[in-house]
């Protein structure tokens, strides 16, 4: 039996025997008042400082404030009324309070690690049930048989001994060791992002390459600490190796395809690009694939290794400016100068329509029924939407048209009889 445990148990021992003390009362009324001070000062930081106000140590101290906070005054209150009766039960409390403050600094580096993921929420209970349980094992003094009976189940793999406690402990501590690391590679993406002199893509590569080397640290380090040989893993990584080479080689393209395309920055999110026949805006680029949005609603996930090997119309590569057009056609006895002079005024009125290069009409065809007019005009924010901008042009120039008796003609069509009307049958 440990030292802890054994400290625990006579911590028991003792707590049994101060419960028949009359200073037992006071013992819970010091407890009471130090957790009664604890909540205020917790509910004054969380009112100070709310989580949402950023700065990854302000959140922790609104989840830790309770903990820590009750942690400092029992312990001096242990320091204060240890000379006048025994104080077994804020012992106690200190056990349980640093227990609190491990379980819920562990589910925020979870939350922080993995961003909105909903299954944290059974995760916090499970680790809660998991630290609780360990700490009952330990005051029961059943800790140290639990772990000789997991010790005695061992095994042989390679030249590595292994039983199911140093499995249960490695296990744990990569666990936590990943996680720590994702934490860490989260506050990096954070400062990142908010780097507004660095380019996206450059950005996005520092992310995951942050994150993929300090995962890989991670894991070799928590190993190295649970005493696992490092060349136990030789037969896995050639496996690995091996699996990729044959069995992935398109996952392992894509990969590298979407490396490539944030380090030469030939598509950046926000950009308007056309593959085949799917076109959209970049809203997301990964290490696998690149997520196109149409204005109409609908996504394309497309492989990076199709945007490597393809020709890509890239509408917002050196320039966000686009030019836009509409044709309209005006009868052949209207006033065409008139005419083109209010389509360039129309485009003119619209925000979102740049001064320069200027709006312009053009005298495309002289067609059936009418002349066809191009208006062109170049607007810097085609992410905003195209459509819309063409729409409101169109209103406009309907409207001048009408008030200024520019006709717009329909087709139509004369038909002649020929040989005289038909008689009709009796």
């Amino acid at each position: 039996m440990n030292d802890s445990g054994v400290a625990f148990g006579r911590l028991v021992s003792h707590l049994l025997d101060d419960f028949h003390e009359p200073s037992f009362v006071w013992q819970v009324v010091a407890l009471l008042c130090v957790l009664g001070l604890a909540w205020s000062i917790a509910r004054w930081w969380r009112a100070a400082h709310p989580p949402e106000a950023g700065w990854h140590l302000r959140q922790v101290g609104s989840r830790l404030a309770f903990p820590l906070s009750g942690m400092l005054l029992t312990g001096a209150a242990m320091l204060i009324l240890k000379h006048f009766f025994p104080v077994t039960l804020l012992k106690l409390a200190m056990s349980l309070l640093a227990s609190m403050a491990l379980v819920r600094g562990v589910v925020f580096v979870l939350r922080q690690a993995f961003p909105g993921a909903g299954w944290l929420a059974a995760w916090e209970k499970l680790i809660a049930t998991l630290v609780w349980g360990w700490l009952a094992l330990y005051i029961t003094d059943l800790a140290p048989y639990v772990v000789d009976a997991l010790e005695q189940v061992d095994f042989k793999i390679g030249k590595q001994h292994l039983n199911l406690w140093l499995i249960f402990s490695g296990i744990v501590t990569v666990f936590l060791t990943v996680v720590f690391a994702l934490w860490i590679a989260g506050v990096i993406e954070g400062r990142l992002m908010r780097m507004q002199s660095v380019d996206g893509n450059l950005r996005i590569v520092g992310v995951r390459v942050a994150k993929a080397v300090l995962t890989v640290v991670a894991v070799l380090i928590s190993l190295s600490l649970v005493g696992i040989d490092m060349t136990a893993l030789s037969v896995f990584t050639g496996a690995l190796g091996v699996g990729l080479g044959f069995g992935l080689q398109k996952i392992a393209s894509n990969y590298a395809s979407g490396f490539i395309i944030l380090l030469d920055r030939s598509i950046r999110i926000g950009n308007i690009v056309q593959v085949g026949t799917d076109s959209g805006t970049v809203t997301q680029i990964t290490t696998r694939y690149t997520v196109l949005r149409h204005p109409g609603g609908t996504e394309f996930i497309v492989p990076n290794e199709t945007l490597i090997g393809s020709t890509v119309q890239n509408q917002t590569y050196s320039d966000n400016s686009m030019r836009l057009f509409t044709t309209v056609g005006v009868a052949y006895d209207s006033d065409l100068e008139l005419a083109m002079r209010l389509m360039v005024e129309c485009a003119q009125r619209q925000e979102r329509v740049l001064a320069d290069p200027a709006p312009s009409v053009l005298l495309t065809q002289f067609a059936d029924s009418s002349i066809n007019l191009e208006l062109g005009f170049w607007v810097a924010d085609p992410e905003n939407g195209k459509m819309n901008v063409v729409s409101a042009i169109n209103l406009d120039i309907w409207r001048s048209f009408r008030d200024n008796g520019v006709q717009i003609p329909f087709p139509q069509r004369e038909v002649r009889l020929l040989g005289g009307v038909p008689q009709q049958l009796s």
